[in-house]
């Protein structure tokens, strides 16, 4: 049994494959500094988040996470706590206050200037940490902290970049700022607040793990008060974390629970919901809803009213939307956030249904007009082709194959050429004729 514990520590120790540690040392004192150009970078870093938290694409976030120099000083001042260097916990406190200022000016002057302001998922997301945060920047800091001591970096430290995502919450906090919305900015700032300290903590929890020796040493009074404050700020950030926690976890419930009561109260007995808006933050809460065809009364808005308590829907007041100008205008106030909310593959798709509109010609209806002019022709086809792909000069022209039994010579062949350039608006037209089955001939 002894045996077998010893074997399972060798097996978890941390000490194996552990770098030099004066190098490891070195190295986080040469990554807090925000001069020259990590502050070009944090910079350019802070724009691109912003852009992507402002279109609404995760890639871009992803690639300001990875480019971001904010780990430095966050690493740093977990290193100076748990090494009791007072001198480098200060300087990189000092540098993560430089970045944070510099983030939150770049980003507020970009979101100020942005022509589009609307609030889109990528921002709501940063705006209400909960619990999972913490875990997540824990364990995030705990996996970078791992990898910075070790002789082989691997590829932990982006990972570490885009778990613990510092960029997006600071850029969201620059948005809060630039639009005036106080909740977005403190909701941002606390998200960032977490992750900045609790990858701080997990650092030094590994500092002491792998028994770093310390600069100073303190008294045990002393280490205690170190202690004392460390929980004090672990149980100041948690609680209202876990608040937030549990307010997820009873939305979702509650959201549980009406999409119950709307399967069994109408969808099941063929009412068609048009509209569907759910108010949890409200006191009492509202669910209001609007139908294709389907009017209701009073009483039966009251029956249903008193069936929400059967789903367990307390607090709830049902509101059903019958009033046509109201109605509309909801659902177009909903239409028009979904379509700010669309997918890189919805994108995708609408880019090809235009390609395929714009290379679309309506052959059947084209012939009935070429036969008025042209009795010759039996029939048609027209379609885009693109030359000297692959080059600068690339070019799209449409092409006509016409079947006849005669082919159209001189005047004719330019009459048919001039009137297909006015017709489909196009500077250059190609003419081809198939005379009795033959190989098509250019006219």
């Amino acid at each position: 049994m002894e045996k077998l514990i010893s074997d399972f520590l060798k097996f978890i120790n941390l000490n194996q494959g552990e770098e030099e540690r004066g190098k490891v040392l070195d190295n986080v004192k040469a990554n807090i500094s925000f001069s020259g150009s990590n502050l070009w970078i944090l910079a350019c870093a802070i724009v691109v988040a912003s852009v992507g938290l402002n279109v609404n694409s995760t890639a871009v976030i992803i690639g300001a996470m990875l480019i971001s120099p904010l780990m430095g000083p966050i690493v740093g001042a977990g290193f100076g706590l748990g090494i009791y260097d007072f001198n480098l916990l200060k300087k990189s406190l000092k540098n993560l206050l430089v970045a944070t200022i510099v983030g939150l000016l770049v980003s507020t002057l970009y979101f100020y200037i942005s022509p589009f302001k609307d609030t889109q998922p990528e921002l709501l997301s940063r705006t209400a940490p909960n619990i999972y945060d913490i875990i997540i920047a824990f364990s995030g800091g705990l996996v970078g902290a791992i990898a910075i001591t070790r002789v082989e970096k691997g590829n932990p430290i982006p990972g570490v970049a885009i778990a613990t995502a510092l960029m997006p919450p600071l850029c969201t906090a620059g948005y809060g700022l630039a639009v005036g919305s106080y909740r977005f900015f403190f909701g941002a700032i606390y998200l960032y607040t977490i992750n900045c300290v609790f990858i701080c903590i997990s650092t030094f929890f590994i500092v002491k793990y792998l028994k770093y020796p310390t600069k100073k040493q303190l008294t045990e009074t002393n280490q205690t008060k170190v202690k004392y404050i460390i929980t004090t700020l672990i149980t100041i950030l948690i609680l209202p974390s876990i608040y937030f926690a549990y307010q997820l976890f009873e939305q979702k419930k509650y959201q549980h629970a009406v999409d119950i009561f709307l399967e069994n109260e109408f969808t099941n007995k063929g009412i068609a919901i048009l509209y569907k808006k759910t108010k949890f933050n409200q006191n009492p809460k509202k669910l209001e809803l609007g139908f294709l065809t389907k009017k209701f009364t009073e009483k039966e808005i009251k029956s249903l009213n008193q069936k929400l308590k059967s789903y367990e829907i307390n607090n709830t007041k049902l509101v059903v939307m019958q009033d046509t100008t109201d109605l509309k205008s909801d659902i177009l106030n909903e239409i028009k956030y979904n379509k700010s909310v669309l997918s890189e593959k919805d994108v995708t798709i609408l880019n090809l249904k235009k390609q395929i509109a714009d290379n679309h010609y309506n052959n059947k209806a084209l012939l009935a007009e070429i036969k008025i002019l042209f009795p010759v022709i039996d029939n048609i086809t027209i379609a885009n082709h693109n030359f000297n792909e692959g080059t600068d000069s690339l070019k799209t022209v449409p092409i006509l194959v016409y079947i006849s039994k005669k082919r159209l010579e001189g005047e004719s062949e330019k009459q048919l050429a001039s009137w297909l350039q006015q017709r489909l608006s196009k500077k250059e037209i190609q003419i081809y004729s198939q005379i009795n089955n033959n190989t098509p001939k250019k006219n």
